[in-house]
């Protein structure tokens, strides 16, 4: 199957758009392993990922839960150059009943993914160079509230990238910007690893104690994404 996926408008200008952020540091700079990291944490998903879509190929060097060895994959096999042209969220809940078939199913299966969900990463003016992604192996539901919380985490990498570029000739603006984020976002952090395993104990996901775990979740969510953009708006400053 060859490009069953559309491309999106204007893919020359959004190729042009993509170059800045495909630096070599930047898809090894700790600042995003952290923030992919903290994602698939905040969603409690074993995968998490920021992927740049090139003109052929997807890659997958910022991830956390993969192999490290699958930085690269073909465009036309990954739910990322569908989720690339959508303006909300894509989720896919149940991808081993209902598979997206817009691409090549090939690396779906190879991984088992059973749940995806991602939302694109935009430019200022507007142009969709790659996508915040959470996946999972068994299918999952995702909230329209969740979903709204993975854009605007996709809208927080979009800022932490520019701000790469920005502070590129200083080395340790990463470190001292993770170690003010910690202090502030370490309660939470753990707070939500407590409510994950509380809503594990629960046997149905629409029960009173399972929706209001949900509740706390998403609030918690919520402060963590508030420090991330504040810190980050304290550096460009």
């Amino acid at each position: 199957m060859e490009n069953p996926t559309p491309l999106p408008l204007a893919e020359a200008r959004r190729l042009q758009a993509l170059r800045p952020y495909q630096l070599f540091n930047t898809m090894r700079d700790e600042t995003f392993a952290e923030l992919v990291r903290l994602t698939a944490k905040l969603f409690n998903v074993p995968i998490g990922i920021i992927a740049f879509v090139e003109e052929n190929e997807v890659r997958f060097g910022l991830n956390y839960g993969l192999d490290p060895a699958m930085d690269r994959v073909n465009r036309w096999q990954t739910l990322c150059s569908v989720a690339m042209l959508n303006q909300e969220t894509s989720v896919f809940e149940n991808l081993h009943d209902q598979p997206c078939d817009l691409i090549n199913p090939t690396l779906v299966h190879e991984l088992s993914l059973g749940f995806y969900a991602g939302s694109a990463l935009r430019t200022h003016d507007g142009y969709p160079i790659g996508v915040l992604c959470v996946i999972d192996q068994k299918p999952r539901s995702f909230s329209s509230a969740e979903a709204a919380i993975l854009e605007r985490l996709a809208a927080v990498v979009m800022s932490l990238l520019d701000l790469r570029l920005h502070l590129q000739q200083q080395p340790t603006w990463n470190q001292q910007l993770w170690e003010r984020i910690y202090t502030r976002i370490d309660t939470s952090v753990t707070r939500l690893e407590t409510l994950a395993a509380l809503a594990n104990w629960e046997e149905q996901e629409d029960s009173p104690a399972a929706l209001a775990y949900q509740q706390s979740t998403q609030e918690e969510i919520l402060r963590v994404i508030a420090v991330l953009t504040e810190q980050i708006q304290a550096q460009v400053v």
